[in-house]
């Protein structure tokens, strides 16, 4: 089935705008509806070879304006500390009818509105929506309609599963969904190191440890079962998987979680107090 879209202006493609858009074009026709800039001239040769309507900043310094031209849904693909001087910038060229979209962690829906008089919906993706494998958390803002806020949920199905959250929750979201993959590649990568130092090659090493983490998950998801459910059939009473996780339990690694997630939330209300 094609799904039919909006017209949305992609403003940045850097990690997070980037992968928005390779999950979008991944949907039939999602490109033609579409208008994108990026930094460079190189990049944005690179886009256009994948079929991307798209200007550089480099070649064209009225790119932005030219992507808001009768846009639906402009999303704001920068990093946060770009995220305000580019609100500034394109808040006189937007049409009033547009809602502006955020992927920017730590910027309130508050503050963006002191800077644009329309519709505003803050999201918190993560880098697996370039794969259709993606979680969005969503929040809009006061000046929202329920047309918009449809579009725009919409528009991140396409890329992976929606969560219409409060805003007070997005912090804690970013945490777990929008740094969640970072820190299942950070467990990868010890894993790999230290398959290596048991006699594995790198190429074993990647595939018996990265065959095993996608293995696991595709199970997780097909099986019906929960997580706690599926350890339990592989550990078995006084075996060496029982054994491993004892070692898990006496450092206490949900207390390690509970620590990392809090740093990460507390860095987001920093930078969400400028």
């Amino acid at each position: 089935m094609t799904l039919s879209l909006p017209r949305i202006a992609i403003l940045g493609t850097g990690h997070m705008g980037g992968a928005i858009l390779g999950g979008l074009i991944q949907t039939q026709d999602a490109f033609e509806s579409i208008r994108v800039t990026c930094a460079t001239a190189a990049s944005a040769r690179a886009l256009a070879e994948r079929g991307v309507e798209v200007r550089s900043l480099e070649d064209d310094a009225g790119a932005n304006q030219w992507a808001l031209d009768e846009a639906d849904i402009i999303i704001l693909g920068v990093k946060p500390h770009y995220l305000l001087g580019l609100l500034r910038e394109v808040a006189p060229h937007a049409p009033e009818s547009a809602v502006m979209v955020s992927i920017a962690a730590g910027i309130t829906v508050e503050h963006m509105e002191q800077l644009w008089a329309g519709a505003l919906i803050r999201t918190m993706p993560n880098t697996p929506s370039q794969v259709g494998k993606g979680v969005t958390g969503l929040s809009a803002g006061s000046r929202v309609t329920e047309d918009q806020l449809q579009a725009v949920t919409r528009v991140f199905e396409t890329v992976g599963s929606v969560l219409q959250v409060d805003e007070s929750s997005l912090n804690a979201l970013s945490t777990f969904s929008g740094s969640g993959p970072a820190f299942v590649y950070f467990f990868i990568e010890r894993f790999m190191e230290v398959a290596h130092e048991h006699g594995f090659t790198p190429e074993q090493a990647t595939t018996m440890v990265q065959g095993t983490f996608a293995g696991a998950m595709e199970l997780l998801e097909h099986s019906g079962k929960t997580p706690q459910e599926l350890r339990e059939a592989v550990t078995s009473p006084g075996g060496t998987t029982q054994a491993a996780l004892e070692v898990y339990r006496a450092a206490d690694l949900s207390a390690i979680i509970r620590e990392a997630s809090a740093a990460a939330i507390a860095r987001a209300e920093e930078m969400a107090k400028g």
